[in-house]
């Protein structure tokens, strides 16, 4: 979640005023961060009516959104309100937040030390446990709601939210579900300059297919089991491809923040925000923004930090860069994102060997992967391998690269190892339980839900 900074007044008027935002981020390595976030799908349990077992919740209510968030209020932070609504909570470094359909997401406080992140999330979940107990509720280890349909999901009353919901159907197919139904895990990491930039971008688009891969949590659509490894990212297929998927540019420039901004300024923004979020034209530029202003407004650093927080690629640049293409899953594969791609991204030898996995893939080849890997996973082909030969690889990549910049996290990659090493992912051990309870939603509940924060 991006909050919108009106402190940050700073016009910006060229290409040139945008770049600095990127290039005032570097960061020696010697400062280097990892910064996770995940959401969490909530249903209602037993304690909230028998009638309401696996619903979603909504935001009012004795067992609402709403409600969790004054439980968690009421121990510390400071509310983030919109309309009377508490939409947020800053908790220090540390933010609670809500997605479209009533995902819980916590966006940690970024660590040095992955260890730090694994004992923040079971403060956290133990947290959210007691919370969730007291109100009915339950939280599921998935990438994507597995009841009911996307009808049956109340939309949260975030303003930005329904200025999406009326743009989304106009680009894509699939965004209303996006918006309402998945869950994902991401990781934050930091750049030194815009070389180092680059590589990284670079990096995790090359690898990112094998990523959603290994990740795979979302095989119930519709209370059916689908053919679908992960269903989320195939959501993510046609949702906005104007501001998603993979950017063909970070396999050509090395002039990446340049490249990027070139892009950025030419994907029609949502909105602008003053005092409340004001819908822009469809269309509508942050490059004719900056060129003619909107509504006698003016071009602001604060509305670029914005519009780059509307971007959905499979590597954001922001102030440090976002790996996104990961369903949320078992609190193991939460807490093994951030240290994966600490051995990735940090050790600059991992970094070239995970390059040289698929350098081979003409970009068409790498979006025909990205469009098959969603129902295919490990057996998607990329070139003359198998994605699950590479996950392998890309895995025993990580695990080198974690060994020399923090062997310390190598424990918390074990789950990721396993998946690689037996191919059976989140998503085949989740069809067996679906099977297993199926139509006992009670059950299901149960099986799906994080260790926890099961009723």
């Amino acid at each position: 979640m991006h909050l919108v900074d009106e402190h940050d007044a700073v016009p910006v008027r060229s290409t040139d005023d945008l770049l600095s935002y990127f290039e005032s981020a570097g960061k020696p390595a010697s400062q280097w961060r990892v910064g996770t976030e995940h959401e969490l799908v909530g249903v209602m349990t037993a304690g909230a009516g028998v009638a309401a077992i696996g619903e979603p919740p909504t935001y009012d209510g004795p067992h609402g959104i709403g409600m969790l968030f004054r439980w968690f209020a009421d121990r510390g932070g400071t509310p983030v309100l919109e309309d009377d609504h508490m939409i947020a909570l800053s908790r220090g470094d540390e933010q609670l937040t809500i997605e479209p359909g009533g995902q819980f997401e916590l966006a940690a406080r970024p660590i040095s030390d992955d260890r730090d992140f694994v004992t923040d999330l079971k403060s956290y979940i133990a947290q959210l446990g007691v919370a969730s107990r007291e109100l009915g509720l339950a939280w599921l280890s998935t990438g994507l709601r597995p009841f009911g349909t996307r009808a049956d999901i109340p939309w949260m009353p975030k303003q930005r939210y329904a200025v999406m919901r009326a743009y989304m159907p106009t680009v894509g197919t699939r965004g209303l579900d996006m918006m309402l139904r998945t869950a994902t895990v991401q990781a934050n990491l930091d750049f030194a300059d815009e070389a180092d930039a680059a590589a990284k971008l670079r990096c995790i688009n090359s690898v990112t297919s094998i990523l959603t891969a290994l990740w795979a949590c979302s095989p119930i659509v519709d209370e059916r089991v689908s053919d679908y490894q992960s269903y989320r990212a195939w959501i993510w297929r046609d949702t906005d491809n104007a501001r998603a998927g993979l950017l063909p540019f970070v396999f050509e420039r090395d002039d990446i923040f340049r490249a990027y901004t070139e892009w950025a300024l030419d994907v029609p923004m949502y909105f602008v925000y003053r005092g409340g979020y004001r819908r822009v034209p469809g269309g509508f530029t942050f490059r004719q923004f900056m060129r003619d202003g909107f509504g006698g407004e003016h071009a602001l650093r604060a509305d670029w930090a914005l519009h780059l927080s509307t971007l959905f690629p499979e590597a954001r640049l922001k102030k440090f860069i976002e790996v996104r293409g990961c369903d949320c899953g078992s609190l193991e594969m939460i807490g093994a994102l951030g240290p994966f791609m600490r051995g990735l991204l940090y050790d600059p030898a991992a970094r070239a060997a995970a390059i040289a996995l698929t350098a081979k893939l003409s970009f068409a080849e790498r979006q025909r992967l990205a469009g098959e890997v969603p129902r295919l996973g490990f057996a998607a082909r990329a070139g003359n391998h198998s994605l699950g030969e590479l996950a392998g690889e890309l895995v025993a990549i990580a695990r080198d690269g974690l060994s020399r910049v923090a062997p310390t996290a190598l424990p918390l990659i074990a789950a990721v190892e396993d998946i690689a090493t037996t191919r059976r992912t989140q998503s085949d051990r989740m069809i067996d339980l679906w099977k297993a309870h199926a139509g006992d939603r009670a059950a299901l509940v149960r099986a799906l839900a994080h260790p926890g924060l099961a009723p």
